[in-house]
């Protein structure tokens, strides 16, 4: 669209010569003007009055509105005047702390949870985010999730339960403190040692480390706080214990020595999630921790080895030249003619006193490079599988830190990217540099420390997995444990079926020490162990039981033993793959552990399916001997407006809080300065925010996000998230506001009377009404009004139908004068609340948005709710039902009036516990303020949170799919007049005549009771509905639109417009659309449209173009009704 917009607004038009007619009018313009001024200098020359001026006091605005402030706890008024229009400060005020202090978050709440629960349990933990971290859109969208389904779940009756948790985050959290330190001491850990460091980790975390647990509060993330969890808690603690130790003792934990993801800024192992895949197009500058200048990457280096005793060489290739100081061994395709004389031979590494066999391996691509691959086994993956299958020699060249270390000649001593460039100019030197090229590559980037990550061997514990694996991927395949969406399944069995063994072990301080100790034997004649050596480690509860072990191991006495417990802690996702038993107690045998596992659900982003979900479902059959879930339901991860990843060098993170409580751009571009960027990036980061948020992020409030994340899960993978959208539903909040803000006015002060709720319950057989069941009812009432005492009641209701619908027109018995005054009472009552066909058609569309909510929450499609919802609120009960029943409560038919009120409550009620899961803090509200029944009153409950969610079963009476069907034709012939007035510029307050003419007597029937509506919603009086158009078929002077197959709509103009001035007002129009489309379609057909147009322009312009083509027709047909009126 840009490309046709630049090319459009680029062509300057010849501009016609003026007619006499129009410089006279002109002139005649002019000359009233300079009448106007003359009279207005006049009456400010002559004004005299010394009159005070009278102040008009000006509106409060919105914003203006206070905000309440009440001690943590305490329930807000409601009894007060609701604001003028939505504010989400406002709404969003108090209500979590009421919440959580009545204790609706606890599955406790009203029940003993040791007995069971007819309605059944759901049980929830959550994924526990970093005690370091802040919240970001990946919590917001996962707490909106979850916390949707747990309300849900909730309101459903059952015993509800999403317990909180904080992960320790060894790495991130070890980094953030040793920058404090530095920072604010000028220390390292090194300086304090282990146990002062630990110490100064804990005062972190007790002084910062609930700053994630009050970000999800603001989200109105309902989780029992009471049961949080702490994967350093003591309780947590003993959990990983018990699991290493069951582990290591049975086998399924190892020590080995392999090669690992190696963090020389961290000095530690660091798992495949915390490595970033930097993708590079060609040659790229990089900044690398420890190096002042940047390191060039994206670059394929070649360079020749001499063939020790030949007068030839062989040439490879590498991304990572300074690595060929570790070569041990260079590979060949077995079936290339061009190094089948080599094979066997070797090459002699021009740096070190080094040979290097060359093998045949089919792992060589034959047409990529030279056909020849180096070989470092102990610095790359693939060479070191090359280099086992081969028996080549392993060589460690990077010290911990990174630094080159072993026989490297002049090499040894540089940090491993100094290297990388003395490497090449030695190469020069001797003449075996054979050129550079771009080669695009994907860099491993630590997301921890912003390091290369270097593959290194070293000894770790590894957990065996094939077994684990194989189960896991059993459980799915036999239905046991379900993932959702099915998508996700084939990359379950993927990574099942091709499984390796998990390396547990991290180089850190902060985390949980592994129980396992490096046996000495203090006898001279006992064998010496080597630390990489499996057998000389044993493990245990406690250092005590650890000797009683190698002791029964090494077979000698206790005091013989020498134990050294490893420096390294375990992988912050062993503790976490623990965790929905381990926040229940386990390995003690606790109520909680019997009563809440296994859980129900496990829900979290499809990023983790591996790193979290199947180590969970690897634990827990393995040491609970059950499945810790039976769903799964992975989330899609969230990308910007333009689908890009979200990266603060780009500009487009985006904090939800400020999405929630809005931001300038001046704030945006404010917390780029305050962050590590570079500054080229800071520069650019800016940019991208200008482009996406000229006017910044405007307030949007908790529940416009919560609804916009969940309405966005249908994407799949990733969600595109735009901040517009989210304000969209902002404005929904708005209309929820106002249309309830409508009903109150309407609805306070009056008697709200119950609808029949007792239609949709089975009528009782004809047996069931003897006379010995009459008579106990007569008795019953000897003394009362209602069944239940002095109120009516759904008992009421229900007997009063079952009699009604068995007795048909006959009478109660005389015999029976109590049952028969209560029949009658009831009867009246029920006659106060005789429903109009638009009263039952919103309730038939109620009813269709209740099952869509229902079959939405059971089968995770969350659009579909969200839709459901938002399009029964806007497009049903606020632009249709209120606008209809507005004449209503203005007439004077108080049966009418009653009906309306009893519908209003029921669809606003019922509306916003639909809502509640997705938009909690508006649904109370607004839930709280409501007026009802004074029966349905009395059993309330105190909060949204805690009531029942709308059933199908209660809801299915009002179904009504013919009526839907109807309405839905009287909204097209609505719809369709109202577009005739809006071609003719008609106001709503002249009333245009309405013939429906319809194709025959059984379509008149049918809309002749809505022609109420059509008047009130179209503008029309009267409205008029037959078979023949009325006027005898004279249409002269109207505009028909063909609204069906089944109607016209005559709309009667002659009269009440000005023929003259509206056709040269549309034949302007008329004139101005045809330019726009030529222009459009003109810049539709340059060449290579297709090609340079970006698709989303090219669907926007189509989408126009079809706009514009309609909008001619209208106006066509709307000048040749005008041309009938000449």
């Amino acid at each position: 669209m840009e490309e046709v917009q630049a090319t459009n607004e680029n062509q300057v038009e010849a501009v016609p010569a003026k007619t006499p007619k129009q410089l006279k009018k002109e002139a005649e313009k002019a000359a009233k003007l300079e009448k106007f001024k003359a009279k207005k200098e006049k009456l400010t020359e002559t004004k005299t009055s010394d009159k005070p001026k009278k102040e008009v006091p000006t509106k409060p605005k919105a914003a203006e509105v206070e905000i309440p402030q009440l001690p943590p706890g305490e329930k807000k008024d409601t009894n007060c005047p609701l604001p003028e229009s939505y504010n989400p400060r406002y709404v969003e005020a108090c209500w979590y702390s009421w919440w959580e202090k009545e204790g609706f978050f606890t599955p406790e709440y009203k029940r003993d949870i040791k007995n069971p629960n007819p309605n059944g349990q759901f049980v929830m933990v959550i994924p526990p985010p970093n005690v370091t971290g802040s919240l970001h859109l990946g919590h917001a969208l996962t707490n909106s999730v979850e916390d949707t389904i747990t309300r849900y779940h909730r309101m459903t009756g059952k015993t509800t339960l999403w317990v909180p948790g904080c992960d320790h985050a060894g790495i991130a959290t070890q980094v953030v403190v040793e920058k404090k330190l530095w920072r604010e001491e000028k220390v390292t850990r090194h300086d304090l040692g282990r146990d002062k460091f630990i110490e100064k980790v804990w005062e972190w975390k007790n002084e910062k480390g609930h700053r994630i647990y009050e970000q999800l509060k603001k989200m109105g993330s309902s989780l029992d706080w009471n049961r949080a969890s702490f994967t350093m808690d003591p309780k947590l603690c003993k959990a990983v214990l018990e699991a290493f130790v069951r582990m290591h003792q049975d086998g399924t934990i190892y020590r080995s020595t392999r090669l690992v993801n190696w963090s020389c800024t961290l000095k530690s192992a660091i798992s495949d999630i915390e490595v970033d895949k930097v993708e590079l197009p060609g040659r790229t500058q990089l900044s690398v921790p420890g190096y002042n200048e940047k390191i060039e990457f994206g670059i394929l280096v070649s360079f020749a080895y001499k063939i020790d005793g030949l007068d030839e060489e062989i040439v490879v290739a590498t991304t990572r030249v300074e690595t060929m100081l570790g070569d041990t061994g260079i590979a060949v395709h077995p079936q290339d003619s061009r190094y089948t004389h080599l094979v066997g031979k070797y090459a002699v590494h021009p740096f070190c006193q080094r040979k290097l066999l060359i093998v045949a391996d089919d792992y060589v691509d034959m047409a990529f490079g030279t056909g020849a691959v180096k070989i470092t086994p102990a610095h790359d993956p693939n060479d070191y599988d090359l280099g086992k299958r081969h028996n080549l020699a392993m060589l460690t060249i990077f010290s911990d830190d990174g630094i080159i270390i072993g026989d490297c000649g002049k090499f040894t001593g540089m940090k491993r990217f100094e290297a990388r460039k003395a490497v090449i100019q030695e190469l020069e030197q001797i003449g075996l540099y054979r050129g550079t090229a771009e080669n695009p590559m994907v860099v491993p980037v630590c997301s921890r420390s912003k390091d290369i990550v270097e593959p290194m061997i070293k000894p770790q514990w590894y957990v065996k997995c094939d077994q684990m694996a194989a189960d896991a991927a059993e459980a799915v395949r036999c239905g046991k444990l379900k993932v959702v969406p099915e998508m996700h399944q084939k990359t379950w069995f993927n990574w099942m079926d091709n499984i390796r063994d998990w390396c547990i072990s991290r180089q850190l301080w902060w985390g949980h020490r592994i129980p396992a100790y490096f046996v000495t034997i203090d006898d001279t004649s006992a064998k010496v162990g080597d630390e990489a050596d499996n057998e000389f480690w044993v493990s245990g509860r406690s250092e005590a039981e650890a000797r009683t072990n190698a002791a029964k191991r090494f077979n000698v006495p206790e005091e013989k033993i020498i134990l050294k417990q490893d420096e390294d802690v375990l992988d912050t996702w062993f503790s976490s793959a623990l965790f929905p038993f381990s926040v229940f107690g386990w390995p003690d045998k606790t109520d909680e552990l019997d009563i809440f596992f296994p859980t129900t659900l496990l829900e979290t982003g499809h990023d983790i399916l591996f790193f979290w979900v199947a180590r969970m479902v690897f634990f827990g059959q393995k040491l609970m001997g059950k499945l810790p879930f039976s769903e799964v339901y992975l989330h899609a991860m969230v990308r910007d407006a333009h689908g890009r990843k979200m990266s603060k060098s780009l500009g487009n993170v985006i904090d939800p809080l400020d999405v929630i409580y809005g931001i300038s751009l001046d704030g945006l571009m404010a917390q780029l300065d305050g962050s590590n960027l570079d500054p080229a990036e800071v520069g650019r980061a800016k940019e991208g925010q200008k482009q996406d948020y000229p006017q910044g992020i405007p307030e949007c409030g908790t529940d416009a996000l919560r609804f916009a994340l969940c309405q966005y899960t249908a994407q799949g993978r990733d969600i595109n998230l735009d901040v517009k959208r989210v304000q969209g539903y902002r404005f929904f909040c708005n209309k929820l506001w106002n249309a309830t803000r409508f009903a109150l006015t309407y609805l306070q002060g009056a008697v709200i009377h119950t609808l029949n709720e007792a239609s949709n319950r089975p009528p009782v057989t004809r047996s069931a009404i003897t006379p010995a069941f009459l008579a106990g009812l007569n008795t019953r009432l000897e003394h009362i009004s209602y069944f239940s005492g002095c109120q009516y009641s759904i008992e009421d209701d229900k007997i009063w139908w079952q009699l009604r619908v068995e007795l048909g027109r006959s009478k109660i018995p005389s015999s029976y004068p109590h049952l028969d005054r209560w029949f009658q009472h009831i009867g009246r009552l029920r006659q106060q609340v005789e429903l109009s066909l638009m009263d039952k058609w919103i309730l038939s569309c109620l009813s269709t948005a209740v099952s869509a909510c229902n079959a939405g929450f059971q089968q995770y499609d969350f659009p579909r709710a969200t839709s459901a919802i938002y399009n029964f609120f806007l497009y049903e009960l606020c632009d249709v039902y209120l606008e209809s029943v507005k004449p209503v409560f203005q007439g004077s038919d108080e049966s009418a009036k009653s009906a309306a009120r009893s519908v209003l409550v029921t669809c606003i009620d019922t509306g916003l516990k639909l809502i509640s899961p997705f938009m909690p803090f508006i649904s109370e509200e607004l839930w709280q303020r409501l007026p009802r029944p004074e029966a349905v009153q009395k059993s309330l409950p105190p909060s949204i949170c805690v009531a029942s969610y709308p059933t199908d079963a209660e809801f299915q009476v009002w179904k009504n799919e013919e009526l839907e069907e109807n309405v839905k034709l009287v909204n097209r012939i609505i719809s369709n007049v109202r577009s005739v007035r809006a071609s003719y510029m008609l106001p709503n307050k002249t009333k245009t005549k309405l013939i429906l003419r319809c194709l025959d007597q059984e379509v008149v029937d049918m809309l002749a009771p809505f022609a109420d509506t059509v008047s009130t919603l179209a503008f029309c009086q009267p409205v008029s509905v037959s078979t023949d158009g009325g006027d005898g078929g004279n249409t002269r002077g109207c505009a028909i639109v063909t609204v069906s197959d089944k109607c016209d709509a005559i709309v009667h103009l002659e009269g009440l417009i000005d023929v003259q001035k509206e056709k040269t007002r549309i034949t302007g129009l008329v004139e101005k659309k045809r330019q726009q489309l030529v222009k459009l379609q003109e810049g539709m057909v340059v060449p290579n449209y297709t090609e340079k147009v970006p698709l989303a322009v090219q669907e926007t312009n189509k989408e126009k173009e079809g706009e514009l083509e309609a909008e001619l027709q209208q106006l066509d047909a709307a000048f040749a009704t005008l041309s009938t009126m000449d």
